[in-house]
Formats: C-alpha cells, sequence, structure tokens
C-alpha cells in the first residue's frame, strides 16, 4: 500500500526529531507557521546556537536535497527572522537542512553560507 505524502512527510520529520534529540539538540517548535512567509519543520537549540531546519525526504531514486530551492531558502530565512524578531531574540542562529533518504539522516548545517 502506498503511503501519502503527508503522512510519509510527518513520519520524516518523526525521525529528524529524534535524530536531533540523540544528537543533543533541544526542540522547541515544530511545523512553525510564519503567516505570509512560511513554514519551519523544526526549531531547535543547540550550544547556545538557534536552529531552523528544513526537512527533505523522498522514497524515489530522486535525491531530496534538491527540493531545496533558493526561494525556499528565502522562505525559511525570512520566517527564522520574523520568529526571532517576534520572541524578542538576539541570538547566533544556523538554517539547517534534514536529508532523509530511506532511513538515513543527515543534517547539513549553515547551508545559507
Amino acid at each position: 500500500m502506498r503511503e501519502l505524502p503527508k503522512k510519509y512527510g510527518d513520519k520524516s520529520e518523526a525521525l529528524a526529531t529524534h535524530f536531533l534529540e540523540q544528537a543533543g539538540f533541544v526542540i522547541l517548535e515544530r511545523n512553525y507557521f510564519a503567516r505570509k512567509l512560511g513554514e519551519i519543520d523544526i526549531i531547535a537549540s543547540k550550544d547556545d546556537v538557534l536552529h531552523f531546519i528544513e526537512v527533505k525526504s523522498a522514497k524515489a531514486d530522486f535525491d531530496p536535497i534538491y527540493n531545496i530551492t533558493p526561494s525556499k531558502l528565502r522562505k525559511v530565512i525570512n520566517s527564522a527572522q520574523y520568529y526571532m524578531k517576534t520572541k524578542g531574540l538576539h541570538v547566533v542562529f544556523s538554517v539547517d537542512a534534514m536529508i532523509i533518504r530511506q532511513d538515513n539522516v543527515e543534517l547539513i548545517e549553515n547551508i545559507t553560507l
């Protein structure tokens, strides 16, 4: 039976969250939505750095890293800035990607560099 995309995405985000917690990250928010700007899959903290993490996964032979487009990055960055402004935060932050290929998880930090 074929898994629905939303259900597969939720499963991937749960796997990503577990991976991050095991790596010492504290999960602050999941699926944070900034109206008119976009969504951030996971917001986490580690070593006084705020991480805004975009989770991408794919079942097929297509590598999910190619789903991180300049447009998507702009939305994540704008949403991250909005989040920090509304929370009154002035901290070091990083925009990261979590790539899930089958059950293999890869965290790529500072994807905007």
